[in-house]
């Protein structure tokens, strides 16, 4: 816990190798400082910043990119910070900054602009420092619960004190009660087709006989001779017309009567017999 680390203990959160730092004009009374008054184009110094650690406090330090000589630190003892750490008023990328000297006891700081190239160095810098003191208070709740225990709660069963479990399986129940519900007609395929509406009014003609038209085959009736319902509209009498009889077809044929060996036609004057 932090109350465990030293106080010489050094961790380093967050080292941003670039940081532009400008001298402040003075301020307007009751408007905060804006960026836009600092002649960004020209920076007063520029360096790398490191965010560190020694036991509770958070420190950012400003120091040389080459050699690491401080040009200054910021001690902040909380956050979001009133005094220590204050945002510009136009943009995200600047801060305002109280630099205090370590070895002067007497209390004098100055303030500084800071700006990042990118607002991505902007958002590291403000989550670093607040996940810092985010952990500080966890740390120090914590604390305070090891000191202050809480009284245990007994969660033990008593005598003759039973515990009732209902082990409702609510998946199985409803796939029951779906298969217990009957099914009802959609309107969809029913897997019966009914028959064709011409059906009711055709009928096959006997053989040899050939219907003039389709309402030619007379009333329709069922098996046995049992009309059809009233509901069904008979149709107009049957016409039929006889077909030429096909029994003496080979009379007329070319080669004559086989009925004998003996009888000849005229036509057979050019056979050749054999004897």
């Amino acid at each position: 816990m932090s109350s465990n680390l030293p106080d010489d203990y050094e961790r380093i959160l967050l080292v941003k190798p670039v940081v532009s730092v400008y001298k402040l004009p003075p301020r307007g009374a009751n408007r905060g400082f804006r960026a836009a008054d600092w002649k960004l184009e020209f920076p007063d110094w520029k360096g790398r910043m490191r965010i560190v650690t020694l036991g509770e406090k958070c420190i950012i330090r400003l120091e040389d990119s080459n050699n690491g000589k401080l040009f200054g630190e910021c001690p902040i003892d909380d956050w979001p910070s009133v005094t220590a750490v204050e945002a510009v008023i136009d943009s995200s990328r600047y801060f305002v900054l109280r630099l205090v000297d370590p070895k002067d006891l007497s209390g004098r700081h100055a303030f500084i602009g800071v700006g990042f190239a990118d607002r991505g160095d902007s958002f590291d810098f403000n989550v670093a420092i607040s996940d810092h003191f985010k952990w500080l208070k966890q740390s120090k709740e914590i604390e305070k619960e090891d000191q202050n225990p809480k009284p245990a709660v007994d969660l033990s069963l008593k005598a003759g004190q039973t515990i009732t479990i209902n082990l409702k399986n609510t998946n199985s129940g409803e796939r029951r009660g779906s298969e217990s519900k009957p099914r009802t007609n959609t309107g969809g395929f029913t897997g019966i087709l009914p028959p064709p509406p011409s059906s009711l009014n055709t009928r096959v003609p006997p053989p040899g006989v050939k219907a003039t038209s389709k309402q030619d085959l007379g009333p329709l009736s069922r098996v046995g001779g049992t009309p059809m319902p009233h509901d069904v509209p008979a149709p107009s009498p049957v016409t039929f017309r006889q077909e030429p009889a096909t029994d003496n077809l080979l009379d007329d044929d070319q080669w004559g009567s086989f009925s004998s060996s003996t009888n000849t036609s005229t036509n057979q004057s050019n056979w050749v017999s054999f004897s």
